[in-house]
C-alpha cells in the first residue's frame, strides 16, 4: 500500500491511496482541472481513481467532489449525514451511503470509517489496510477522543491535522469567533493536541507521520514537526508535511 497528498490546508484537500490495482481517494476539495493535473503529477489519471470518500460536507474537502465524480466516473462514499448536508449534488453521480462505524471494502482495499468532533453534519475519518498494513487519516478534529486513539493505534502510518499554534492563533488577525470556533472542542487540531494523540497511541508499526492541514496564517511547519518529534522522540525532519500547493510524494507502506 502507498498514499500521497495532492494538497493539504483551507483551499482544498485530497489524499490518493493504493493498494493492489485499487485506488481511493480521501476528500476531493480541487476541480476536476486542478485534481487531473495535481493526480498527473503522481502519475495517476483522474480515471484510474475508483472512489472517493468523503470526510465532510466543508467545501476545502468536498468542493470538487460531484463535479470530478461526473466527469470521471467516480464513486462517492460518504455518511447520510454528509449527504445530506451538501450542496448541488447533482445528477449522475454513483452514490455509496456509509455509516461511520461499520467497515467496508472497495477492491484491495479495507475502510473502517470512525466519527470525530468536528463542527459538520455527521464527519467521519479512515483507517485503510490492505490486509498487512494499515493507514489511519484524521485531517479535521476539535480534540482528541479515546475512540480516536483506539482506531489509530497499530497504524504503520498517520497523516495527522496540526492545524495551528495555540500562540500563533490567539495572537493572530482572526476575528474572536472564528478564533473560538478554530481553537474550540468542535474545530480543529492544535500541535499539542495532534502531539498528546501520538502519545497515547500504540505505535508498535509506526513508520510515517505527515503533519496535514497546517494553517498557512497560524502555524508554521517547524512548529508542527517540532510538536510531534517531541511526541516520539525523534529528529524534527522525520516528520513528513503535507503542503497546500503540493502535498507529498508516494509513500510506501
Amino acid at each position: 500500500m502507498r498514499f500521497a497528498s495532492l494538497g493539504s490546508g483551507s483551499r482544498g484537500n485530497a489524499l490518493l491511496v493504493e493498494a493492489g490495482t485499487t485506488r481511493l481517494l480521501i476528500d476531493a476539495g480541487f476541480g476536476p482541472r486542478e485534481i487531473s493535473r495535481r493526480l498527473e503529477r503522481i502519475g495517476i489519471a483522474a480515471d484510474q481513481v475508483d472512489a472517493v470518500l468523503v470526510t465532510h460536507e466543508h467545501s476545502d474537502h468536498i468542493g470538487g467532489v460531484f463535479a470530478c465524480a461526473r466527469r470521471f466516473g467516480w464513486t462517492v462514499m460518504l455518511t447520510h449525514g454528509t449527504l445530506a448536508a451538501s450542496r448541488e449534488v447533482g445528477d449522475q453521480v454513483k452514490i455509496t451511503v456509509i455509516d461511520s462505524h461499520e467497515s467496508f471494502s472497495v477492491g484491495d482495499i479495507g475502510i473502517q470509517p470512525f466519527p470525530v468532533p468536528h463542527d459538520a453534519r455527521e464527519p467521519v475519518q479512515f483507517v485503510l489496510a490492505d490486509g498487512v498494513r494499515r493507514l489511519g487519516v484524521l485531517t479535521d478534529a476539535g480534540h482528541v477522543t479515546p475512540h480516536m486513539v483506539d482506531m489509530l493505534g497499530g497504524c504503520g502510518g498517520l497523516v495527522l491535522e496540526c492545524n495551528h499554534d495555540l500562540q500563533m492563533l490567539e495572537q493572530g488577525s482572526y476575528p474572536s469567533a472564528l478564533k473560538r470556533r478554530v481553537g474550540g472542542l468542535w474545530g480543529h487540531l492544535d500541535n499539542g493536541a495532534a502531539a498528546s494523540l501520538l502519545r497515547q497511541i500504540e505505535r508498535s508499526n509506526l513508520s510515517h507521520v505527515v503533519a496535514a492541514h497546517l494553517s498557512a496564517e497560524n502555524n508554521l511547519p517547524a512548529l508542527a514537526q517540532t510538536a510531534l518529534a517531541d511526541a516520539l522522540g525523534c529528529q524534527p525532519d522525520w516528520i513528513g508535511l503535507a503542503t497546500q500547493d503540493e502535498g507529498f510524494a508516494w509513500r510506501d507502506l
